[in-house]
């Protein structure tokens, strides 16, 4: 007990088994011939509702495992370091989101294509981390229990107003601002609702952070965990039925309507109860490394799959095209192979930064030796120029 109330690896394994879901669903989901996207199929209707748990599942523990560094520091306020990392991470994930919609061809042509202003996962996520910042530092010279409820709040008013910003289009906003409010050109993820729920798993590691020595945590999370999951899938849309009929506000119809995000969190719930359940057993080096270092699976998958940069990824040669045989045989070859890469540039990292740095430093060197010899050929060939052009004036008034 004294080991996981330093380190949550139940938190750790969450992320990497939610990586490995979103890469073969990724490459499923890009790949599959449409002829055999049957809703009928039990198999099929299975794994396309659990893929819909990944995302809330991700974003869910990115706040948590964010939130939950950041308050385990002493210091308060803008005196916490993890403030300066948060900041650095947030727009570090910005820069990268928008770097893998980067086509080089296009910009060799001098064009950036409409699909570069897209969001997705990392713009979510790091403008996410960046708000969970914001919302600590104003309410940090508050009571303990101001930062808690503003995230728990900001969940539920996303999630229960969803129905109607989702109609509005932003479009009197750029459309590189729109696509993190709106899903009408094209964006993936936005900002709202999912920033919900990165708030709700930055709110239940407060919970962790508060109560890390009491003895029966796990047991009371796990039922507690299952009790209200429980509840958000099966009854969370007959209690909003119940709630229009008892107001006869019309919200509650629409939420009823398409309950998916009450049910998400749901699910979100039942998968913390199952992995708290079987966090004993999660201690694997290899499943913690991969929790660890998702952001590397992320891009080198975004490289393979999409073909970031060149444009010349899987998904442009076989784009729905593949029987499900060869569909799940190559989504499992794609997740071994992201994930060894990605682990191997990790125990590089070190390496391959220090010889970056040495590229670096050498063109530099390299550049200021060129100037240093180029600058005074430049002034004798700019004076040559110079004294002919006045000949040439000289000549001509004459």
């Amino acid at each position: 007990m004294k080991v996981e109330s330093k380190r949550l690896f139940f938190i750790d394994a969450m992320r990497a088994w939610a990586i490995l879901m979103m890469l073969q669903g990724h490459f499923i989901d890009g790949l599959l011939d449409p002829l055999f996207r049957n809703p009928d199929n039990s198999v099929y209707s299975v794994w396309l509702y659990f893929r819909g748990i990944t995302a809330p599942v991700f974003f869910t523990v990115s706040g948590f495992i964010f939130t939950y560094l950041l308050l385990r520091v002493p210091e308060k306020g803008f005196e916490n370091p993890r403030i300066r990392k948060g900041i650095k991470r947030g727009l570090q994930l910005l820069v990268i989101g928008y770097a893998l919609r980067l086509n080089l061809f296009g910009l060799l042509k001098g064009q950036i294509y409409d699909g570069f202003y897209l969001v997705d996962v990392l713009h979510c996520i790091g403008l996410s981390i960046l708000a969970i910042i914001g919302f600590y530092l104003l309410t940090s010279r508050r009571k303990a229990y101001f930062f808690p409820l503003l995230l728990l709040s900001t969940t539920v008013l996303l999630f229960l107003f969803e129905p109607v910003y989702k109609q509005w289009s932003f479009s009197w906003l750029p459309s590189g601002l729109a696509n993190y409010l709106s899903k009408a050109n094209g964006s993936v993820f936005t900002i709202i609702p999912w920033l919900g729920y990165t708030t709700l798993g930055a709110a239940l590691s407060i919970v962790f952070i508060k109560f890390k020595d009491f003895k029966l945590l796990y047991p009371v999370s796990i039922v507690s965990a299952l009790i209200l999951g429980v509840f958000l899938i099966y009854f969370s849309s007959p209690m909003f039925m119940a709630l229009h009929e008892m107001t006869g506000i019309d919200l509650f119809a629409l939420i009823y309507s398409n309950n998916y995000l009450f049910i998400r969190l749901g699910d979100v719930f039942v998968v913390f109860a199952v992995f708290m359940l079987i966090r004993k057993i999660l201690i694997n080096t290899t499943l913690l490394n991969i929790g660890s270092h998702t952001l590397s699976i992320y891009v080198i998958h975004f490289i393979i799959l999409y073909g970031s940069f060149t444009g010349l990824g899987l998904y442009k040669f076989f784009h729905h095209q593949l029987h499900p045989s060869l569909a799940i045989t190559g989504a499992v070859l794609f997740m071994l192979v992201c994930t060894y890469l990605a682990l191997q540039y990790n125990r590089r990292e070190s390496e391959l930064k220090e010889k970056g740095a040495a590229l670096v430093a050498n063109g530099k060197m390299q550049l200021s030796l060129f100037s240093k010899r180029a600058i005074p050929v430049i002034k004798e060939q700019l004076v040559r120029i110079k004294m002919s052009f006045l000949r040439f004036l000289a000549t001509s008034k004459n």
